[in-house]
């Protein structure tokens, strides 16, 4: 008999409450993913659909306001460096805005069957190298005005590689108002003091 599916209730409200534009992509992964794994365990972790094999991490996916990220747990020892989009946000794949953006299917359940294999083996989950660093990054006056006020923030992110600045420095330039962009500005501030990147949440595992 063929096992069951492992859902989880609380991903379906995850979906449900997403933008129109990410609740496609989010179905599309999670399909995907109990299609190259029908023994997969739902969670939400760091307040984010992930997909646990054999008690371990797996993968995860996330929706934020105009792009959604999928991110899979042994991915640099997956995906192939030319196609590892890491850079550009969370996970492996880039910002993914709509479900054309992901790799073809059959492309991804390869993926998938790699991780597996790497967790059946007890393989160590590593981390890809770090890429040549890219053009000189633009900041906004508005945010090195207000790093220049926090000596300890403005050292960390000093000492931040290019694509971790581009994370801060994304964030707060999307914002769509003046009280929305200080806000994500304070935040940020808060943050570098404590030494932490952007995206900290979804770092540990």
């Amino acid at each position: 008999m063929t096992a069951m599916p492992k859902i989880d209730k609380r991903v379906d409200d995850y979906i449900a409450k997403a933008a129109d534009f990410a609740q496609p992509i989010l179905t599309e992964l999670r399909n995907v993913v109990h299609e190259a794994c029908p023994e997969v365990e739902e969670a939400i972790k760091w307040s984010c659909p992930h997909f646990l094999y054999q008690g371990k991490l797996f993968c995860s996916m996330a929706a934020f306001k105009q792009h959604c990220a999928f991110h899979i747990w042994h991915g640099s020892q997956v995906v192939e460096a030319k196609n590892n989009k890491s850079e550009e946000a969370m996970g492996q794949f880039g910002r993914i805005a709509s479900v054309k953006d992901l790799p073809p299917k059959k492309t991804l359940i390869a993926y998938l069957n790699k991780a597996m294999a790497l967790i059946d083996s007890g393989a160590k989950r590593t981390y890809a190298k770090p890429r040549a660093e890219k053009k000189e990054l633009v900041v906004p006056s508005y945010v090195t005005s207000a790093l220049k006020k926090n000596k300890q923030a403005q050292a960390t992110f000093d000492a931040f590689s290019y694509s971790h600045k581009k994370e801060y420095v994304e964030w707060i330039t999307e914002a769509k108002t003046d009280e929305t962009r200080q806000r994500r500005i304070a935040t940020m501030l808060e943050w570098l003091v404590e030494g932490k990147r952007r995206n900290w949440k979804y770092e540990k595992c």
